[in-house]
């Protein structure tokens, strides 16, 4: 969580073992469009049980779909850490061509496009970084800034035009490391009218419990407004969360509990990522 180079990685080790395509394994740019396919083949497998999100209409005909079929789901593909671009900012083109729709500039190592909050430098973005958000923005591809440093975030948000969102990350406010936001961050991210999600790991929320999630998400409610607070548990199997995807009523209660209403549960629980999306997606 401290301090990581480029060598600290071993999805190389990971795509051979699990048989990935050999053009894979010494590219970050087609791991990406391999996982991207992977999506698409499974929702075209599904009798249209799993639509892929792309655009506002998909979005909206989905959510017209899903009040009739509740049984129905959705996914919306992007890519953690911008290395996967491998230096050309030509790349986005061919992301966006396979449904990618939102991306963050570093996950665990610095970059060329600039600084990991567990990174050995925590720059600032780069020039090149630069020129990726801007070119992100023209596209409508959402900037993520999970994992991003403190750095990156500043140089982000001073240049930013359109929302941006943090999609996993805990507050300092509540749980006080360099991996998660301070008040000045979650401001700044507010004015963009982006979302934070807030996690449900332990260094995220400094606890086990649900009511540590719930009070990190009260936090965050009371500095920025309940329209900028979302869920982001980063449910991906390397995190020990207090419960799993069938326990979120767990997480209900314990917001009731914090005092929040019926209808700020449903904004935290979803709605506003919705408004979002159909905000910001091309």
């Amino acid at each position: 969580m401290e301090r990581n180079d480029d060598q600290s990685d071993d999805i190389t080790l990971l795509a051979i073992v699990q048989r990935w395509p050999i053009k894979t394994w010494g590219s970050l740019k087609e791991r990406a469009l391999y996982q991207a396919r992977k999506l698409h083949q499974a929702a075209d497998r599904s009798g249209g049980r799993l639509v892929v999100i792309k655009t506002q209409v998909d979005l909206t005909r989905y959510l017209e779909r899903r009040r009739k079929q509740p049984e129905i789901t959705a996914g919306l593909l992007g890519i953690e850490g911008a290395h996967a671009l491998e230096g050309d900012l030509k790349n986005l083109d061919v992301f966006f061509d396979a449904g990618i729709r939102m991306i963050a500039p570093t996950h665990f190592f610095d970059n060329d496009i600039g600084g990991s909050a567990h990174g050995i430098k925590k720059g600032g973005l780069t020039s090149l970084g630069r020129a990726m958000i801007r070119k992100m923005e023209e596209m409508r591809i959402l900037v993520d800034l999970a994992h991003a440093s403190p750095l990156v975030i500043r140089d982000t948000l001073s240049i930013a035009t359109r929302p941006v969102v943090v999609s996993h990350t805990g507050v300092q406010g509540t749980c006080n490391n360099r991996r998660n936001l301070s008040d000045g961050e979650l401001q700044g991210i507010a004015r963009t009218g982006g979302l934070i999600g807030i996690g449900f790991w332990i260094t995220a929320v400094c606890g086990h419990e649900v009511s540590h999630i719930a009070r990190a998400i009260r936090y965050t409610a009371d500095k920025i407004g309940v329209d900028h607070v979302a869920l982001g548990s980063d449910f991906d199997g390397a995190i020990a969360p207090p419960f799993d995807a069938t326990g979120l009523v767990q997480l209900t209660e314990a917001l009731l509990a914090q005092g929040f209403s019926d209808q700020e549960i449903a904004q935290i629980m979803g709605a506003n990522v919705i408004r979002l999306l159909l905000q910001t997606l091309p």
